[in-house]
């Protein structure tokens, strides 16, 4: 698979390895109980993973019911789960860093990958929480890591109104949504006319979440 993305200049590093989560992360606390964590540009070398993932990852174009009709999702998917190995170390040791860095305020650590390509503007996933599984009705969290061009995550309590927080994301910035969020709000990448290079979004969950 060709696509070009335009490398960060705050990312010139061959090294690629996850920088501290001790230092650069801030929490913005949202409504019944819901919060974000934002770390940029904490995985340095990010544009190598992306370029591998890219190349490596068997990408799954999926199609899904919407009413009367089967339409495509307008992204490329791979889920990994717990028992299966990931596509590239580093997707293990960035695991191991989040749940090492969570695990006090989680209770448990963080076991499945799953990998999203925004190919272009044209690619999006609508207003949605992950709220399949436990998270259904208890607290937990999904930590995502962007690799690639940036696209602005939006986040809106759930029953509605206007974007509340919306966050650019690439080039190894680091997401995560905890508490009550994936219940109580809803967060989504929005389409987009502009000329966008792609991302890769690798969403990591406990078990039961999806």
């Amino acid at each position: 698979m060709s696509m070009t993305v335009q490398g960060s200049l705050l990312d010139l590093t061959q090294t690629m390895e996850p920088r501290s989560l001790e230092t650069g992360l801030t929490r913005t606390a949202l409504s019944h109980g819901a919060w974000v964590d934002h770390r940029p540009a904490w995985l340095a070398g990010a544009d190598l993973l992306f370029d591998t993932l890219l190349a490596d990852v068997p990408w799954q174009a999926e199609r899904r019911q919407m009413y009367d009709t089967v339409v495509d999702v307008p992204r490329l998917t791979k889920f990994y789960a717990a028992d299966e190995p990931l596509p590239h170390p580093m997707l293990i040791t960035v695991r191991e860093a989040l749940s090492d860095h969570y695990e006090a305020e989680l209770g448990e650590r963080f076991r499945t990958a799953g990998l999203c390509l925004y190919r272009d503007g044209r690619d999006s996933v609508a207003w949605h929480g992950d709220r399949f599984g436990r998270s259904r009705d208890q607290d937990t969290m999904v930590a995502i890591l962007s690799v690639g061009s940036p696209r602005p995550l939006h986040l809106r309590p759930r029953d509605g109104g206007p974007t509340a927080l919306r966050m650019p994301l690439g080039h190894g910035d680091l997401v995560v949504m905890g508490g009550s969020c994936q219940r109580t709000w809803d967060h989504a990448i929005p389409k987009s006319s502009r000329t966008i290079g792609p991302r890769i979004s690798i969403q990591f969950r406990v078990l039961g979440v999806r």
